[in-house]
């Protein structure tokens, strides 16, 4: 058993998103109570269609900030913890964008959350506007240990998305490497949001020693033939109307999966 199937029962779990509106800091934030509100009211339909975890991101904290301010931690803090409060069925994760794992960690580990998703962990990456990210493996497993954290796993992106690779190397390679630092499960998205990993990657990325999850562009027309050569998805633009989870569109989904609530 790894950490990440002790965490999830089932074996091929459906991680919703819960996109968050523009919180406190952001000019155009409407206060930490909306976004309360928004991210339970997301809670109940993602339950109520059956994934099995939810991750909470502050998707429309825009631009994205590479480090975390203090209040974006404040507010993700607390919208978490009153995720996992309302949550009665699905795990809760949290991810704070653009690239601040520690941040992420920290907030977990605060809120009560089971899991993390941090968009670079191996891959020395470079993004128009942002230049290369600052990546540390070590450091942050390192973190995770000294802050009493060990039980919250790392969903690592690979080669990820909107980024380009400063060095090229195989996606299996970026998969071992991943696994080899510490990773409970590793992450595999198409080239920008919405758009799916070719099944060739999700093999590509498979046998690593941890699960390998799809990371963007899941939706009822791939969702079969894709989870077939994987062990999960994260689900979010294809579930999404308006900033917020379309009940119609996921449980489309989920039928297409034959999944059930309960």
């Amino acid at each position: 058993m790894t950490r990440f199937s002790d965490c999830f029962e089932n074996p091929k779990p459906i991680i919703g998103m819960i996109h968050l509106p523009p919180l406190p800091g952001n000019p155009h934030a409407e206060g930490i109570e909306h976004a309360i509100r928004h991210a339970v009211a997301d809670l109940h339909v993602l339950e109520e269609c059956g994934v099995d975890g939810v991750l909470v991101e502050n998707e429309y904290d825009r631009p994205h900030r590479v480090e975390a301010a203090p209040e974006t931690i404040a507010a993700m803090t607390r919208i978490t913890r009153a995720v996992v409060q309302e949550s009665e069925t699905a795990v809760v994760g949290c991810e704070i964008l653009l690239n601040d794992p520690k941040a992420s960690l920290a907030v977990a580990e605060s809120a009560g959350a089971a899991f993390i998703r941090t968009d670079y962990f191996v891959d020395r990456m470079t993004r128009p506007g942002y230049g290369e990210f600052f990546i540390d493996p070590d450091a942050l497993i390192a973190y995770r240990t000294s802050i009493g954290a060990e039980h919250i796993l790392i969903l690592a992106d690979i080669q990820v998305k909107y980024a380009a690779m400063v060095k090229s190397r195989p996606l299996r390679e970026s998969a071992r490497l991943a696994a080899g630092k510490g990773a409970d499960a590793i992450v595999v998205t198409g080239d920008q949001s919405g758009a799916a990993p070719s099944a060739g990657h999700l093999r590509d990325a498979a046998g690593c020693g941890v699960p390998v999850l799809i990371g963007s562009g899941f939706d009822s027309e791939n969702a079969s033939a894709l989870l077939a050569e994987c062990n999960g998805a994260i689900v979010g633009t294809s579930i999404m109307q308006r900033g917020s989870v379309d009940f119609d569109a996921l449980e489309l989904l989920m039928s297409t999966l034959d999944r059930k609530p309960g």
